[in-house]
């Protein structure tokens, strides 16, 4: 899945309007790689889905 970050442009973190690989969504938080190359979960009301396809279909 790949969604489009809608939130507050942190530095290194998230930029706003870019978008994202999903790597898999656990307990509906989404797991992302940030620009850091490092993967966390964030909430999903930060982004927007453009692509429901692919990766992040997996639940945990």
């Amino acid at each position: 899945m790949k969604v489009k970050f809608i939130g507050e442009t942190y530095p290194v973190y998230m930029i706003n309007g870019k978008v994202y690989d999903v790597i898999s969504i656990e307990k509906t938080w989404y797991r992302i790689v940030d620009e850091e190359g490092e993967d966390y979960l964030y909430p999903p009301e930060l982004f927007e889905v453009v692509d429901e396809g692919g990766n992040g279909n997996e639940r945990v």
